[in-house]
């Protein structure tokens, strides 16, 4: 019996490794990264490798993050040398065993290959994920979302409360009249003035003297919205605003157009006359 635990050791190491990133990618999902992204960076943290600037600043910017990462790297250094320690225990002493190491090689070879075969299977993956999941939300608070990056809130985007009062251009009107969306400002939620909270409001909510809106957009788009006065003034405004939505919007599809086409190595010669 003592010959077998060394064998069983090391595809425990291993199994326990993938076990913990997956917990570690479910954890980072509910900062609010992508679950690729997460499962790169749960295995690069746990293996110590794979980062760029660019990425250990999207991590180390967030506390929540950055706790998950840091222990994944002090788990990924303890794992190694666990599983180094554990493999070295399968061939020392094989020549006073029972067991060949012929017969250790295989068990451990067949134990590594169902390891990998349950670490591919798409159904491993999802009911694992979901126990994750739900143990997390159980036991843990890491549902902290890192919305400045998210809303790019530091690109000149803001969310912000916005009052409505008397003789303001919002006031008295639906969504679907006002059309804040072709300026491109969003209407995130709705505060009465009774208290009462419309969250998404659709294109037939009213406007009311005395609400509050939640909104997000660009900080100069959403100010001259505050300052905007009722009347054919107002209207004008929000037909500017328009105008200028769409050429912006038209100026970055001619430059994502123009950064998709292939470029042209060749270069024709002008011709000459004679």
């Amino acid at each position: 019996m003592s010959s077998i635990i060394p064998i069983i050791t090391f595809p425990l190491v291993l199994f326990v490794g993938f076990l913990v990133t997956r917990v570690a990618t479910v954890a980072l999902t509910f900062t609010g990264l992508s679950r690729e992204f997460a499962r790169f960076q749960a295995r690069s943290a746990f293996l110590g490798v794979g980062f760029t600037t660019r990425e250990s600043e999207q991590i180390m910017e967030h506390p929540v993050r950055r706790r998950i990462v840091m222990l994944m790297m002090l788990i990924g250094n303890a794992g190694f040398v666990a599983a180094v320690a554990s493999l070295l225990q399968v061939f020392v002493g094989a020549g006073e065993s029972s067991v060949s190491v012929f017969s250790r090689l295989v068990v451990l070879a067949s134990a590594l290959v169902l390891l990998l075969v349950v670490s591919m299977s798409k159904w491993v993956d999802y009911w694992m994920s979901r126990v994750i999941g739900w143990a997390l939300k159980k036991w843990t608070r890491l549902e902290v979302w890192d919305f400045p990056s998210l809303l790019q809130l530091s690109s000149g985007y803001t969310v912000t409360e916005l009052s409505v009062e008397a003789g303001d251009w919002l006031a008295g009107k639906p969504l679907s009249e006002l059309r804040l969306t072709d300026e491109g400002v969003q209407v995130l939620g709705i505060r009465r003035l009774d208290g009462n909270y419309l969250g998404a409001p659709m294109g037939k909510t009213y406007i009311r003297k005395g609400d509050t809106l939640i909104v997000y957009g660009r900080v100069e788009q959403i100010a001259e919205l505050h300052n905007r006065e009722a009347g054919a003034t107002g209207d004008m405004a929000h037909e500017m605003r328009v105008q200028q939505q769409q050429l912006e919007e038209h100026k970055g599809e001619e430059a994502q157009t123009v950064r998709n086409q292939p470029r042209n190595e060749t270069t024709e010669t002008p011709a000459t006359t004679e």
